[in-house]
């Protein structure tokens, strides 16, 4: 069980680091294009990034599902877990329609609307370390 929740938290902490980076790329897109830069290696950096992190989710979800159903990991703090974890996909498929947007040159927010965005994935992660480390409910 050990080397699967390993795995889970690997997979996951490359998972987050997509999800921490990516609003950035869109921050420095929508800045630069607005300063008249070549955004051009944003756009593919955006994808790039889009697509490994959709696959470090997948492998982490996949992982923390044989957690919970195999080794039958229960608590009501799993799911107030899976609570968040439903809103960090939501999250994610928000970063997919930018993507999509930043590929045909549609991303129209200005780069402080991208901070903010960066900044909201710490309000769903934070509740999920405290459940999983302290497990209060």
């Amino acid at each position: 069980m050990l080397w699967i929740k390993t795995f889970h938290i690997l997979f996951a902490i490359s998972w987050l680091a997509g999800i921490f980076y990516l609003p950035r790329i869109f921050v420095h897109y929508s800045e630069g294009k607005e300063a008249g830069e070549d955004v051009r290696r944003l756009k593919i950096m955006g994808e790039m990034l889009f697509k490994f992190m959709s696959l470090m989710a997948v492998i982490s979800i996949t992982f923390g599902a044989i957690l919970w159903l195999w080794f039958n990991i229960t608590g009501m703090w799993l799911y107030a877990k899976l609570f968040f974890i439903l809103a960090l996909l939501i999250y994610h498929g928000v970063c997919w329609k930018y993507v999509k947007q930043m590929s045909q040159d549609m991303l129209l927010k200005k780069g402080r609307f991208y901070r903010n965005f960066n900044e909201l994935s710490l309000l769903i992660i934070i509740p999920i370390l405290i459940l999983v480390e302290l497990k209060p409910i």
